[in-house]
């Protein structure tokens, strides 16, 4: 991490690539377990007095009450001795991020506004968006991995966000867990019953990278969290229902495919270096030609295993007929899907959608190329919660609101 910066004083233009890290992580004075290992949960029980010899079988205890069952409380963990569940809030929590607030749509999508460990320094608290998007027979999550974001795709919202920090891969857990809860979607839990619920056994069936932050500028973090999440003895997400979705850090491309062999989902948004130097500024330092050839050699892709290609549609400026042309000379070869995304506004934006019949003109051209080529329909743009969309809530305070708020913090 970066040392601290006055985040009052710093700006991210966008002609810079990349914006480095305007805090640093404090951590909380009794950690939460959420995104330890299971080595690192041995650790913690040989701290609170266990046995080597108990070790592994106290480990997959507290897996199976922490991802299995979602246990809030120490207490509940009846499988354990008085004195165990005594020892561990001495030192521990299982606290998940806290829901600050909540919307949902009129199509049933669900917003969360979750609040982190603020830094020492700033006062300020840190902030992230998690997204829930019900169908008939599933439920996405969409999930945050830094508060801010470390790229400035000028097209989208979350782009004009500084980078406060990295998230740990705790925090990262702790959004699927805090969404669970919230859903009831731990055995014996209650549904909500506002908006629309998936009519299956579990409310979150599918995790997709995609919210606040390039996931693959907090590797490290959202490998452990991933892998936590898909684990089979506990929330049990199978991997080809994991999706992690990169702007294109080509080095770290390969490495997710090895390290967490979740989907790829790559954000293209143009078939030409200038243009997507504008769109994408990353492209600049990881042009089109390395980004495909990471794609082609991306660990496990096949037809079984398409790498999804998203293009947000932007009127008169990457939706033409001979750009759509071009997007699938481009992708020859690679086991692709290309997710059409028609743009959803944000204030300030000076792009607009693309027309509908344009839409289906460029989609046509894509699936005649033996391309699936869906058109992702816009879900929660009537709360910010669509595509592109997401900005914290303390982002968007005032620089006058910022030192109310710090100047409050100070005094308590």
């Amino acid at each position: 991490m970066a040392p601290n910066v006055d985040i009052d004083t710093v700006s991210a233009p966008a002609l810079f690539i990349e914006k480095a890290p305007l805090e640093r992580y404090v951590a909380p004075e009794k950690p939460s377990l959420l995104g330890m290992s299971r080595a690192e949960l041995a650790e913690v029980l040989g701290e609170c007095g266990v046995p080597p010899a108990q070790r592994k079988m106290r480990v997959q205890q507290l897996w199976h009450w922490i991802y299995f069952r979602g246990a809030t409380s120490f207490d509940d963990m009846t499988t354990m001795s008085k004195e165990l569940r005594a020892a561990l809030p001495v030192r521990y929590t299982l606290a998940r991020p806290e829901v600050i607030a909540e919307q949902v749509s009129v199509d049933g999508t669900r917003k969360w506004l979750m609040r982190l460990p603020g830094d020492a320094d700033s006062k300020l608290p840190h902030d992230v968006e998690c997204v829930y998007i019900p169908d008939t027979e599933r439920g996405t999550l969409c999930v945050s991995s830094q508060v801010g974001c470390t790229l400035n795709c000028t097209f989208c919202h979350t782009g004009t966000q500084r980078l406060v920090r990295n998230l740990t891969a705790g925090e990262i857990v702790g959004q699927v867990m805090a969404a669970r809860d919230r859903l009831g979607d731990w055995p014996g839990g209650t549904r909500p019953t506002d908006g629309v619920i998936p009519a299956g056994a579990r409310c979150v069936t599918n995790i997709v990278m995609m919210g606040m932050g390039e996931p693959l500028y907090n590797f490290d973090a959202v490998r452990d969290a991933l892998l936590i999440v898909s684990d089979g003895e506990g929330i049990g997400i199978s991997k080809r229902r994991i999706t992690l979705s990169t702007s294109g850090v080509v080095p770290n491309i390969i490495r997710a495919g090895a390290e967490i062999g979740c989907m790829l989902a790559i954000s293209l948004h143009a078939v030409r270096d200038d243009l997507r130097n504008e769109l994408v500024p990353l492209n600049r330092k990881y042009p089109i030609a390395e980004l495909l050839d990471a794609c082609r050699n991306y660990p496990g892709a096949s037809n079984a295993k398409r790498i999804t290609f998203e293009y947000v549609m932007l009127k008169d400026v990457n939706d033409s007929i001979e750009e759509a042309k071009a997007l699938v000379r481009l992708l020859k070869g690679i086991p692709a899907k290309i997710n059409l995304i028609p743009f959803n506004p944000w204030p300030g934006s000076k792009y607009e959608c693309s027309d509908w019949e344009q839409i289906e003109k460029f989609s046509a051209v894509v699936f005649d190329a033996g391309y699936a080529s869906p058109v992702r329909t816009p879900r929660g743009r009537d709360i910010f919660a669509a595509c592109g969309q997401l900005k914290s809530a303390t982002e968007k305070l005032s620089a006058r609101e910022r030192q109310a708020l710090r100047a409050m913090a100070m005094t308590d």
